[in-house]
């Protein structure tokens, strides 16, 4: 094709060519010189190309002038004896199929006007060629959409080379409908499938990739009144998978497993237990089979540990699951670095939320007290104020427990016998011995903390008192809170205010002459 010069010659020479293949079926041949322009090496040009190629296919695909059914090989084709007409939409056809090849390959182009573009022209065609599909219906009421076409859109989205989030922003959009998001989470689990059995080693952005994708399904709440179609259709059939909500858990479900049974970078374990409790387990059709993904988590330690029993927790009581070492795992967290971590809000706000129940039994409540009141004795101020009102609210709930403040009727105590080595609370000896630590925080520095550790001098109050906004407290606000404090007003030291210097002057002289 002769070109003009620049990007308004391209185009010119690109809306001839398309106009002359539309117009008649003789100038087939110019389609080449439009596909040609997809591989070009300026960015302007492959945005026009894309451009002519979008508007010439999906004419194509309106006037049904593409070949509907199993595709025969070109070759076959163009040397049998069928018609000229049949040829033509078999040969065409072809040439679809090349151009959505060549938009695929465009999703990881550099230049993200590019790809941008490439994913626009391709949803194009997966709505147009769901209104007007190129496979024959096997029955009355069959449902078909432009699968293996949306799987190279979504193959395209999960990159392994390259960040595709910017675009994948670009794709929520289209997961506000029922039929791309159905088939989102199917093309999603094959495109897992595939690549990790081409990669022994899974580059890490896929995985992020896959994520991003995955995070942003969405599930409706209850199954909607009207199914919102991104394929227009002129009726709806109840026999459809794609417009039943139980469908989609199951595939929602299916998708996330299939994600999930890999070995993921330590980031992602991260962010995907961010969400799981909220966005990931409402939504499985059975969320007791996370179980396998949280144990594994729960095993990493630390703050992954952490955000891992808050999913066990929903399962132990939403779905009646059964996991014995849940408050073990727990009480294995309780160290000295738990008040350094910048994730200490958070694991003190769902150590509140496990231990709020009432039917625990004592002496486990007892041993996470004593543990707390031990790692105490080196805490630093703005994590004592948080502590001491937690120890005190475990007390509240668990009256069986303030045995550990008063014991009237007990034996005096030689030694502590509360093993902090034993990892099994049952076995600390807690509920024995005494929260002796909060007598001795009680002479703290700081004079904040020796008022909080002095509430149990008296009986505790029955309401619990609320540790939200101590949890994100940090020793500079305990620090300009000081500083905001008005001074005191001068004390007296003396009952009779002195009148010189070791008292009055008569009184001195008759010192000295007795003292002579």
């Amino acid at each position: 094709m002769e070109r003009e010069p620049g990007a308004a010659g391209v185009r010119r020479a690109l809306g001839r060519r398309l106009e002359a293949v539309l117009a008649s079926r003789s100038e087939a041949n110019a389609v080449f010189d439009i596909l040609a322009v997809l591989q070009s090496e300026d960015q302007e040009e492959i945005q026009e190309a894309v451009r002519t190629c979008s508007r010439l296919f999906g004419a194509l695909l309106e006037r049904g002038e593409l070949f509907v059914g199993q595709l025969p090989s070109e070759e076959m084709v163009m040397t049998g004896s069928r018609g000229a007409a049949r040829k033509y939409k078999v040969w065409m056809r072809h040439r679809y199929h090349s151009c959505g090849n060549r938009l695929g390959e465009l999703l990881g182009h550099p230049s993200f006007q590019v790809k941008e573009l490439a994913l626009s022209a391709l949803m194009k065609f997966v709505q147009l060629e769901g209104a007007h599909p190129l496979e024959k219906p096997k029955w009355e009421g069959n449902y078909l959409f432009p699968r293996e076409l949306f799987k190279l859109v979504v193959g395209g989205l999960l990159s392994p080379e390259e960040d595709q989030s910017l675009l994948l922003s670009q794709f929520r959009e289209y997961l506000d409908y029922d039929d791309t998001r159905y088939h989102t989470m199917q093309a999603a689990v094959e495109a897992v499938a595939r690549v990790t059995g081409q990669h022994p080693e899974v580059p890490p952005a896929f995985w992020n990739n896959t994520f991003t994708l995955l995070s942003a399904v969405s599930l409706p709440r209850q199954e909607p009144t009207v199914s919102s179609f991104y394929v227009k259709r002129t009726e709806l059939w109840d026999t459809w998978k794609v417009a039943h909500l139980k469908e989609h858990r199951k595939a929602f479900q299916t998708m996330w497993l299939s994600f999930l049974k890999h070995k993921l970078p330590l980031s992602l374990y991260k962010k995907v237990l961010l969400i799981a409790h909220d966005t990931i387990l409402p939504q499985l059709a059975q969320p007791t089979l996370m179980i396998d993904f949280l144990t594994r988590a729960c095993d990493l330690g630390g703050a992954l540990s952490l955000l891992a029993l808050n999913g066990l927790f929903i399962l132990i009581h939403k779905h009646n699951l059964e996991y014995p070492d849940f408050y073990r795992k727990l009480y294995g967290l309780l160290e000295p670095s738990v008040f350094h971590v910048k994730y200490r809000a958070r694991f003190f706000h769902l150590a509140d939320l496990f231990l709020s129940s009432s039917h625990l039994p004592a002496y486990l409540v007892a041993a996470f007290a004593k543990r707390l009141a031990r790692l105490a004795l080196t805490a630093p101020p703005e994590a004592l104020l948080m502590v001491l009102p937690f120890i005190c609210n475990l007390l509240r709930r668990h009256p069986a427990c303030r045995v550990l403040v008063h014991r009237p009727h007990g034996p005096e105590l030689d030694a502590d016998p509360y093993d902090p080595g034993e990892k099994d609370p049952a076995q600390s000896r807690a509920l024995e011995s005494s929260l002796w630590e909060l007598q001795a925080l009680q002479h703290h520095y700081h004079p904040e903390v020796s008022k909080a550790a002095s509430v149990i001098n008296q009986a505790l109050s029955v309401p619990e008192v609320s540790i939200a906004p101590l949890l994100e407290l940090t020793a500079y606000e305990i620090f300009e809170r000081d500083l905001k404090k008005k001074g005191f007003e001068p004390v007296p030291l003396e009952f009779i205010p002195a009148q010189g210097l070791l008292g009055r002057p008569g009184e001195l002289c008759a010192q000295h002459f007795t003292l002579s």
